[in-house]
């Protein structure tokens, strides 16, 4: 099977969230190619899962104040603040039938991309069921997928550098939480590329690049006009509406 690979970009919450469902759409009607995209959020943002309450994770006042996006995933799991300096987030769009079919063996099969790719810098790292990459002991990426009439979607972060600190303020957490200790605490679980070395965030692209391409047949390709438009509809008439954000 051949794969296209759409190279690292950045784009606002909206249309990141909008293009991962149109590849659902497209793939599974064979309109589109098996993709890998690699994707920054600009401005950064926090994403909540597909079953998570929005006023009950996310300081939504916050968010504005500091100008950060908030959306709200088609994949599970738990609230994740994307830093537009601090990750590289991905995303695998391909029928069911090219992964194992059990959660977790997918999500390993997958996530082995990432640890072949920080391999590549020296960083040993290894998955941790059910979704997760840990090296030296604490979590360095984190992942959610979902499936829909025999396609796969899983996206991840991986961490480029952390802002803790920051991170509390725009999600729900108790002020007496935000506190030196419990942020020595998310440290001592949490760790970033940028505590293993000086790499650039380009030379983390390129080992991530390197992890998820390897033994496949694949081409660089760009968004079609007819993805780009489909996503331009799902951006304002879903993923930027109220309607869909505060759903639950």
């Amino acid at each position: 099977m051949k794969w296209r690979v759409v190279g690292l970009e950045s784009h606002d919450a909206y249309f990141n969230m909008a293009i991962d469902e149109v590849m659902l759409e497209r793939v599974r009607e064979k309109l589109s190619p098996p993709t890998i995209r690699f994707y920054r959020w600009s401005p950064s943002a926090v994403s909540i899962g597909r079953f998570q309450s929005m006023e009950e994770e996310v300081d939504v006042e916050k968010c504005r104040e500091l100008g950060v996006d908030y959306v709200r995933r088609i994949t599970g799991g738990g609230a994740v603040y994307h830093d537009n300096k601090g990750e590289i987030t991905y995303s695998i769009i391909a029928p069911e039938t090219e992964f194992p079919k059990g959660i977790r063996e997918s999500y390993k099969t997958i996530c082995q991309g990432i640890i072949d790719g920080l391999a590549t810098l020296g960083i040993e790292s290894e998955f941790m069921p059910i979704n997760d990459i840990v090296a030296g002991g604490r979590k360095i990426s984190g992942n959610a997928q979902t499936r829909r009439k025999g396609v796969l979607l899983q996206h991840g972060t991986v961490l480029y550098s952390l802002d803790i600190r920051k991170m509390f303020t725009l999600l729900k957490v108790s002020k007496e939480k935000i506190s030196d200790k419990m942020i020595k605490s998310v440290e001592e679980r949490v760790t970033s590329v940028s505590a293993f070395g000086n790499f650039s965030i380009n030379q983390l692209y390129g080992a991530l690049l390197e992890g998820f391409t390897k033994g496949k047949d694949y081409e660089f390709g760009m968004w079609s006009k007819e993805e780009l438009e489909r996503a331009g509809e799902l951006r304002i008439g879903l993923y930027g509406t109220r309607r869909w954000n505060f759903s639950r």
